[in-house]
């Protein structure tokens, strides 16, 4: 292994071994937590090889028990008062679509903890190789937030209406659902990771097919167990493909009652006890979703997160955060407190384009791949 790029204490480590480039989240105390600063040192790296003829296989991976939990929402809590988390939202945006296009083979190798905006580095890849320790989630809405970093194109194209519920109830899928819904590709046991990792480095190429021949000698075909999720999905699509969230509501309820679907009971507290203007943002920005390309996709939710963390309709983002990872009490107040009360005009809003030059600047083709950065944006000139 080559020397790491930076220090051992930085948050994201760039390492470099014949063809192989490896990125690690390196935030391990807070589950590698996207700050700014990750932000910032994966797009650099993603560039510089990418641009690079040597480099031939990108290999990510999280240091400690995660691989990634997503973004630091303590860092969206103390710049509630301003535009201070502005350019991490623009960049980790901007970088979505480059690793979703990325040019070089990529492999994830998750081991723990995935979600948010930690998966919209796994889903899009490759190759994505999970184990019995993985754990995803898109749970946003339960702090007041909406199904972000492109998961608007991603949930709106698995099986069914499984993205709605995913991203709706914040339910968690074990490595095996992830690879039955094709959030990821190879099941390989956490013990036999560090083995295939070593063989990747060696590896030195970036062929797909010799990638794949490799990963697939230490993976496992797993199917999900008996009591998955996966296995009701009739039931799922059955109620998640209604119109409204109370209609989605009504239905799993009323599915609830018959004796085989005791299984619904916690998920639908867990989809009450959410805040219900993200409920409905994020339903329909999924529905939207499931017609829009990933350009379309993520500046549409480039414009929800900023729109939501500039609290234009309500600050509910806030309070989930300060009950969830300030307060730790687990009982936000929502603004309103009831799907009834939440005002069609107010979604509306928050889903309304912003000028030209305020938009994400998503490249339009490949002559200007990594064109659009923050550093060119009206919003950099702004804060200079």
């Amino acid at each position: 292994m080559a020397e790491q790029q930076a220090s051992p204490d930085e948050v994201v480590l760039g390492q470099e071994a014949g063809g192989a480039r490896v990125i690690t989240l390196n935030r391990p105390r807070q589950l590698n937590g996207i700050s700014d600063r990750v932000v910032y040192l994966l797009a650099q790296f993603l560039e510089k090889w990418e641009k690079d003829d040597n480099a031939k296989l990108v290999i990510f991976k999280g240091a400690g028990r995660a691989f990634s939990a997503g973004g630091d929402l303590k860092m969206f809590y103390e710049g509630r008062s301003d535009d201070s988390c502005l350019e991490v939202v623009y960049r980790m945006y901007w970088l979505c679509y480059h690793i979703h296009t990325y040019k070089k083979t990529t492999v994830a190798l998750v081991n723990g903890l995935v979600m948010g905006g930690g998966a919209a580095m796994v889903a899009p890849l490759k190759f994505a190789v999970v184990t019995e320790k993985t754990i995803f989630a898109t749970p946003e809405a339960s702090v007041g937030l909406h199904t972000d970093c492109s998961f608007s194109y991603i949930h709106s194209r698995l099986p069914g209406y499984l993205g709605e519920y995913l991203a709706l109830t914040g339910a968690r899928l074990n490595a095996k659902e992830m690879i039955s819904a094709g959030l990821a590709t190879h099941f390989v046991s956490s013990e036999k990771l560090e083995e295939l990792e070593k063989r990747l480095l060696n590896l030195d190429s970036g062929d797909e097919s010799t990638v794949r021949a490799v990963i697939e000698e230490f993976s496992t075909d797993v199917q999900p167990d008996e009591d998955s999720v996966l296995n009701k999905l009739s039931t799922i699509n059955k109620c998640f493909s209604a119109e409204t969230v109370e209609d989605i509501i009504k239905a799993f309820e009323s599915e609830a009652s018959t004796g085989e679907n005791q299984w619904i009971a916690p998920v639908l507290k867990g989809l009450r006890r959410s805040s219900p203007t993200a409920l409905k943002i994020t339903l329909r920005s999924i529905r939207e979703g499931r017609k829009q390309s990933l350009p379309e996709c993520l500046t549409k939710e480039f414009r929800l997160t900023m729109n939501i963390l500039r609290s234009v309709v309500n600050g509910d983002v806030y309070e989930g955060i300060r009950a969830l990872s300030i307060d730790k009490d687990n009982a936000p107040k929502w603004n309103p407190a009831t799907l009834e009360e939440v005002k069609n005009e107010d979604i509306d809003r928050v889903f309304q384009p912003f000028s030209p030059e305020q938009e994400l600047q998503v490249p339009s083709d490949d002559s200007n791949r990594w064109s659009g950065k923050y550093e060119n944006t009206v919003y950099a000139k702004a804060s200079q």
